[in-house]
């Protein structure tokens, strides 16, 4: 089968595609990568994904137009996508969109007399499947929680095909909006997995460069400010005891935390520790790194031996990031995705591929150990191609 994976992240940067070919069933699921591509939002969109993710009003209709119109945009993506892979639509037979996720309450809270949980992605994937004449697998996350779990993260399924070692415990990294792990130990059976969510990625790197330029540029490309700041230890500590970082996994986490309102607790924090600029954002760079550090020290390590830490994601291009987590995992291998196959900007795209397939077998595919579930869930709902 060809199947098509889109992603939108937190950052709501681009919709990422990947092109996977993809066979047989798990143990033995053969999955390839054959392409990857990614396809910028319009600037006011974004605009407007980013404030409502941020939890700012919106009224039901239009956040049921933002739905549809991104919907759109989807469809859009994908066919531009097979363009560039010079590949007829109508050999694809799958699509599986994540969508952009505007809100997500992992953890139980009391509403309405009752405590719940939820989570919204938009991109209406009836519309992509119409656009494209490609039958579309969306809105992954719900079935995880109805059964109790978080819903996040889903990619661990994915990262158990592609990594699991017989001789090697492993740790699987993306640094995308917000850090999240895998860990696999060595010769593990799906319920030994278990992932969480670290904290930050690059999240609150790209709106510290995004305030500091006025908009002029979104994210610290080869950590060029950080490179330029000075280190500040008494506002890394502080930054080091937010509490999200001392709550046992399972746990998610998002834009609802580390948001708008975030930002502005840390450039007050910058003011207090007469940062400038450049030292604050080497802060959050070096926070970024930490927090994933801390994580493993935390929960890990104690539990398992890692011998390599593979990263992916927008982060995995940040020198400060890698160098620090490196520097502090003396006998871990840290290594970019793309030296096991597949390229750090594609692997959570290329993952939502691998996740569709198995919805479209009626296969369970979220890992309980990972979300917190009571059991294994069939994620996702199918929007069928209109008939040809």
């Amino acid at each position: 089968m060809l199947v098509l994976g889109m992603m939108s992240g937190t950052s709501a940067d681009n919709i990422d595609v990947a092109l996977a070919r993809v066979s047989g069933a798990p143990p033995s699921l053969n999955a390839k990568l054959l392409g990857h591509t990614a396809v910028k939002f319009p600037p006011a969109l974004r605009k407007e994904i980013l404030r409502v993710a941020e939890q700012q009003a919106i009224s039901a209709g239009q956040l049921s137009q933002l739905n549809f119109r991104l919907g759109g945009l989807f469809a859009d993506a994908a066919l531009a996508a097979c363009r560039k892979f010079k590949v007829s639509r109508k050999r694809i037979t799958l699509i599986g969109s994540h969508g952009q996720t505007i809100f997500h309450q992992g953890r139980s809270v009391p509403y309405f007399g009752s405590p719940t949980t939820s989570t919204l992605q938009i991109g209406e994937p009836a519309v992509i499947a119409a656009g494209t004449g490609i039958t579309t697998v969306g809105d992954f996350r719900p079935a995880d929680m109805a059964l109790g779990g978080q819903g996040a993260p889903l990619v661990p399924y994915v990262d158990y095909l592609l990594y699991r070692h017989e001789k090697l415990g492993r740790v699987s990294l993306n640094l995308g909006g917000i850090a999240n792990i895998t860990v696999l130990p060595r010769a593990c059976k799906p319920q030994q997995v278990f992932a969480f969510d670290t904290g930050p990625a690059n999240m609150l790197i790209d709106a510290l460069v995004s305030h500091f330029t006025h908009g002029r540029q979104r994210f610290d490309k080869n950590a060029h400010f950080a490179a330029q700041g000075r280190s500040n230890p008494a506002l890394l500590h502080d930054l080091m005891g937010d509490p999200y970082l001392k709550l046992a996994p399972p746990k998610s986490t998002g834009r609802e935390y580390f948001g708008h309102a975030y930002l502005k607790n840390l450039l007050a924090l910058g003011r207090r520790h007469r940062a400038n600029p450049n030292d604050l954002i080497r802060a959050a760079t070096i926070f970024t790194a930490l927090s994933v550090v801390d994580a493993l020290h935390r929960f890990v390590l104690p539990k398992t031996e890692s011998d390599q830490l593979i990263v992916s994601g927008g982060g995995a291009h940040n020198p400060l990031i890698v160098a620090q987590i490196s520097a502090a995992l003396p006998g871990v291998d840290v290594l970019p995705s793309s030296r096991l196959g597949v390229p750090e900007d594609a692997k959570e795209a290329f993952a939502f591929a691998l996740l569709a397939y198995e919805t479209f077998h009626q296969r369970p595919a979220n890992l309980p150990s990972a979300t917190g579930a009571r059991g294994p869930a069939i994620l996702g709902k199918i929007s069928y191609a209109p008939p040809r």
